[in-house]
């Protein structure tokens, strides 16, 4: 037959939801490309209607989508797209979630309650997704609830070139604001040749968004104190950590986290307290009035750019982070 051409060449396409996306346009320009067109508009009743404005078929699409207030809106949004994408005969779907919304529900702690994160997984697997791409999960295990890969990617080689490149001067302890998140804490010892301390505390279940710190273990008196976490919601457990560090003696306190959720009185705690600086990313948009003086945010767009040219091109994402776990 004249006339018609076979290709089995890749093609690249890049999807964006509407919640996030500065840092979305952030990776397509590291790679090369542009976002494609897409047309989204809330019905009057608050259905989302989605439609991408150019062919896609055959394509290795990458859809991100930040999970940021109102995140019940971000999620649907984001699974409306992935079902576009599978009914217009995309070839490989990627679902990117910087911050993988329900994420804290990982478990049951008691009867008769959700696991909400193996239920993210379970929709966008129905959706058509093939493959998930988030950047620090609360928990490890996440990556075992959707069945097909998973890449857990990992901040904090970002924060952590920082907080060397501006703090690696001074006496350095890693802490971990509970004993849940000591693995975390302790790449970051290993990044910073750093001793480890961790703050003990107790949580009320009740009430998910409160807890009390209570006393520190491990050398921190006249030390600088990189507090790190994954997070930052309403605040109240990363502030009741550097105060009692600066109970405790230290120095000075830096805090630094992955994802800038900032619920409530997040804000305030974070202008009031005693750390010297709050670093975190920007895998969720912060307003221009959530800003602070003391507050940093470093780009994430750089690692997820690597990690979707190493899918699309079949390589190693894990290569992003050798010598890590």
């Amino acid at each position: 037959m004249t006339g018609l051409k076979r290709t089995t060449e890749k093609n690249l396409m890049i999807f964006s939801g509407r919640a996030h996306p500065t840092l979305a346009n952030e990776v397509v320009q590291l790679l090369g490309t542009n976002l494609v067109p897409t047309t989204a508009y809330d019905f009057a009743n608050g259905e989302i209607y989605v439609r991408f404005d150019e062919s896609i078929r055959g394509c290795d699409a990458f859809v991100i989508q930040s999970h940021t207030a109102p995140i019940n809106e971000a999620i649907m949004e984001q699974l409306i797209m992935v079902d576009a994408l599978k009914r217009a005969s995309a070839k490989r779907i990627t679902v990117i979630q910087p911050f993988y919304g329900y994420a804290r529900q990982d478990k049951k702690h008691r009867g008769r309650e959700p696991i909400s994160a193996r239920l993210m997984a379970d929709l966008f697997q129905v959706a058509g997704a093939d493959r998930l791409m988030a950047v620090d999960l609360h928990t490890a295990q996440i990556q075992g609830y959707f069945d097909g890969p998973v890449d857990h990617l990992m901040a904090e080689p970002i924060l952590s070139d920082y907080v060397l490149e501006n703090y690696g001067g001074e006496s350095l302890t890693v802490v971990s604001p509970d004993a849940g998140r000591i693995k975390v804490a302790e790449s970051w010892s290993e990044a910073l040749g750093a001793p480890l301390a961790f703050i003990h505390k107790t949580r009320d279940i009740e009430r998910p968004n409160e807890s009390r710190a209570n006393r520190v273990v491990g050398e921190v008196a006249g030390r600088t104190c990189v507090l790190v976490d994954d997070l930052i919601d309403t605040g109240g457990t990363i502030v009741q950590a550097a105060e009692a560090l600066m109970a405790g003696g230290a120095a000075d306190v830096v805090i630094a986290a992955t994802h800038a959720v900032f619920s409530g009185p997040a804000i305030d705690r974070l202008k009031g307290c005693r750390a010297r600086e709050v670093i975190v990313t920007n895998t969720l948009p912060i307003a221009d009035d959530m800003r602070f003086d003391k507050l940093t945010e470093l780009s994430i767009a750089p690692l997820l750019a690597r990690a979707v040219r190493e899918v699309f091109e079949d390589g190693s994402v894990t290569s992003l982070f050798k010598g890590k776990a």
